[in-house]
């Protein structure tokens, strides 16, 4: 059986924790999720992102780079709900641009990023989950973790402006995109089912179209 590595991609509050814990579920494959409850940087890079944007970025890289190395080694597939490129190429770009992370740091980040990415095993596939704005502010606010509560929709748009640019020369591995603002995978079994339909015809090169 044909081993696969997929990574979740998208903007905050687009719904890939749930789309990897139930991909996982249905088909047994490993998961790697991102480090929120247990990351003991995030709180306070939302309070003071000018002080902890560099220290935040470190520790994710590290941490992803653990999640890539732990995936190559298990024997199942495996799918992780956010890609490293996504670090840099979004997040570490935005606070750049925002003036939260200084010249010195990002270079020396994009340097540090470049030598684990060199390192770290190609995804066989990306599905980057898409949703409007106002959306993503409504799921944040639902889910109601207080770290998130400064997070702007300004802020996401410039993310998606970014998730846009990045994708738009992404040629590392196939990419099926996804809108989530009218897909129901956690509570509609039968979209599940049509989101893994889609997946699994990605893997094995068949063309198909977004959703």
């Amino acid at each position: 059986m044909t081993k696969h590595l997929v990574v979740v991609a998208g903007n905050i509050g687009v719904g890939k924790t749930s789309l990897t814990e139930r991909i996982g579920a249905r088909l047994g494959w490993w998961t790697g999720y991102e480090s929120v409850v247990d990351n003991p940087y995030l709180a306070d890079f939302y309070a003071d992102m000018h002080a902890w944007a560099f220290h935040l970025q470190i520790f994710f890289l590290g941490h992803r780079a653990d999640q890539y190395m732990e995936a190559a080694r298990d024997p199942r597939s495996a799918i992780l709900d956010r890609s490293i490129y996504e670090d840099f190429h979004i997040f570490a770009r935005a606070l750049h641009q925002m003036g939260d992370m200084a010249e010195r740091d990002y270079l020396a980040y994009r340097r540090l990023f470049n030598l684990v990415v060199d390192s770290t095993p190609r995804p066989n596939l990306l599905i980057y989950l898409k949703a409007p704005v106002h959306i993503l502010m409504d799921r944040i606010r639902r889910r109601a973790r207080n770290m998130e509560t400064g997070i702007s929709p300004e802020y996401l748009a410039l993310l998606d402006s970014f998730y846009d640019d990045w994708l738009s020369a992404f040629d590392l591995c196939p990419v099926l995109t996804i809108r989530t603002d009218d897909l129901d995978y956690v509570h509609q079994s039968n979209h599940l089912d049509t989101v893994i339909e889609r997946i699994q015809e990605k893997l094995t090169g068949k063309e198909v179209m977004e959703f």
